[in-house]
């Protein structure tokens, strides 16, 4: 069992029933999964698929997807099938596990940390983020990138409102700034 998982289970749970007041266990927040992808233009190389996605398959451990474009889009030259980006969604252990290397690892990595922003709530308590470099991850090696690549990173909980993700994201270890 990974550790943020089983600190979940054995602390974070029941500390947010006393702090938010839940009586039913079921309507306490968790993480419902993790979706980190990353947007490619159109102009960029046919490799840069592949890479991009042998890079967030390293980093996630876990085969990534690529994306394609459901319908014409005239102002960016896009059209319906065109590859338009890489996605991995993450559930059960291998979220937990990636929780654990992103905010004990890779958070720590970046440079002039002073914490994730507190903005990237979306009102029914889903968080999103974007890392701008994703050599930050240990797994990835800055020396084989030849293409700089930022990912945005998706946590979506089972929680009603942004304080309770919140509280639920930074009793998990989330660093969020002062």
């Amino acid at each position: 069992m990974p550790d943020m998982r089983k600190k979940y289970l054995e602390e974070v749970r029941k500390a947010l029933a006393e702090k938010l007041n839940i009586a039913n266990v079921m309507d306490i927040p968790k993480l419902e999964k993790i979706v980190i992808s990353t947007g490619i233009s159109s102009d960029a190389e046919r490799d840069s698929f592949t890479e991009a996605k042998k890079h967030l398959g390293a980093m996630t451990g876990q085969e990534p997807v690529i994306t394609k474009a459901r319908k014409n889009v005239s102002n960016f030259k896009l059209r319906v099938g065109m590859q338009t980006g890489v996605m991995v969604t993450l559930r059960g252990s291998r979220m937990y596990e990636f929780l654990d290397r992103f905010v004990h690892n890779a958070l720590p990595r970046v440079r002039d940390f002073r914490g994730i922003p507190k903005t990237g709530f979306d009102g029914v308590g889903n968080y999103n983020m974007g890392v701008k470099d994703c050599s930050v991850f240990t797994e990835v090696d800055a020396d084989k990138l030849k293409y700089p690549l930022g990912v945005n990173i998706a946590f979506v909980t089972t929680a009603k409102d942004d304080a309770s993700a919140m509280e639920l994201l930074r009793m998990m270890e989330m660093p969020f700034e002062e």
